[in-house]
């Protein structure tokens, strides 16, 4: 079956984002700007409520945008209209900061131009936790915008039903893409979020990490594992061979 699409993961895949370095920075900046209206560890607590229930979002109810809602807002005794803005401003006036927090990686652009170029879909498979805007804006830290690129789909909160950390969340990716799992090609570096789930609804996937790691388990479906730029190598050369079964 020939390869029709690919899907990116973000955060340390295409972006270097360590999320354990990068989620308490977050934190503290949103409880920052929150704190004339919520007490920071009140807000943190619900916040990481708040993660769960989108966790357990397992593709069958509404999106993680409403699962978030349903929990986040009656919880601290607001309601939506008033917070939700709030939030909106924070993206857009704070989060930017949070930039040297990651690391451009180069040859991430090189992969997305290549993949365009050979005519794929491509698709942003990032965990949807995040809202677009902070997922477009991690995008343009990455060298590869929305504004240069018409990717297929990028994965948000607002458009997704599940988190990784179901099958659900491949299953809608292939329907929203319209393709067959041997038609796509995952490439991340998580092997819980990224590599076992995509797989296990038969999606062939790449690991980026070191060729050295081993894999915690036999899958019959990793198509190769590697750096990102031991990636850009094989399809430069266009030695496809060893990512697709």
């Amino acid at each position: 079956m020939a390869l029709e699409a690919i899907l990116f993961d973000l955060d340390d895949t295409l972006l270097g984002n360590s999320m354990e370095r990068f989620i308490p920075a977050y934190f503290e900046a949103l409880t920052r700007y929150m704190a004339h209206l919520v007490p920071a560890e009140r807000l943190v607590r619900e916040l990481l409520r708040c993660t769960q229930a989108m966790e357990a979002n397992d593709g069958t109810g509404v999106t993680n945008e409403e699962a978030f809602a349903a929990v986040f807002y009656p919880a601290l005794g607001y309601e939506r209209t008033t917070l939700e803005p709030m939030f909106h401003r924070f993206y857009a006036e704070e989060f930017q900061k949070l930039k040297g927090m990651t690391s451009l990686r180069p040859v991430a652009r090189a992969l997305v131009e290549w993949a365009f170029g050979r005519g794929l879909q491509v698709a942003i498979a990032t965990n949807p936790l995040f809202p677009r805007s902070p997922i477009e804006q991690r995008l343009a830290w990455a060298g590869v915008p929305v504004s240069e690129f018409d990717y297929a789909l990028v994965t948000s909160y607002e458009n997704m039903h599940a988190t990784k950390a179901h099958p659900a969340y491949y299953h809608e990716i292939l329907d929203l893409l319209g393709r067959q799992p041997g038609e796509c090609l995952m490439v991340g570096d998580d092997w819980v979020r990224d590599i076992a789930p995509a797989t296990s609804v038969g999606i062939p996937a790449y690991w980026a990490v070191d060729r050295s790691d081993t894999p915690p388990e036999n899958n019959p479906l990793l198509s190769s594992q590697g750096t990102l730029a031991d990636l850009w190598d094989w399809v430069n050369a266009d030695s496809v061979i060893p990512l697709i079964p």
